[in-house]
């Protein structure tokens, strides 16, 4: 448990190294001209739906890596006791 608490540091902010480039352009669009399916999306509500699915997604690849990183530690231990 000791070696995880770095690696899901360097897990995260390799996330939100990937992520930030993403949000920065997504911020540049939103504030010169919106897509017409952004406000289709956004007028039925459907919006909400897409930011969900993608929230799940990374969320379970969070769990994923937490739960290899886990398992790796352990088998780690076992090969070297």
């Amino acid at each position: 448990m000791k070696n995880s608490l770095p690696k899901l540091r360097a897990a995260l902010l390799f996330l939100l190294a990937l992520l930030l480039p993403a949000l920065r352009v997504a911020a540049q669009v939103a504030t010169t001209e919106e897509p017409e399916m952004a406000d289709a999306l956004r007028q039925n509500g459907k919006i909400y739906v897409v930011v969900a699915v993608i929230a799940v997604v990374l969320a379970g690849l969070l769990f994923f890596l937490i739960s290899l990183d886990r398992k790796l530690t352990r088998l780690e231990k076992e090969v070297q006791e």
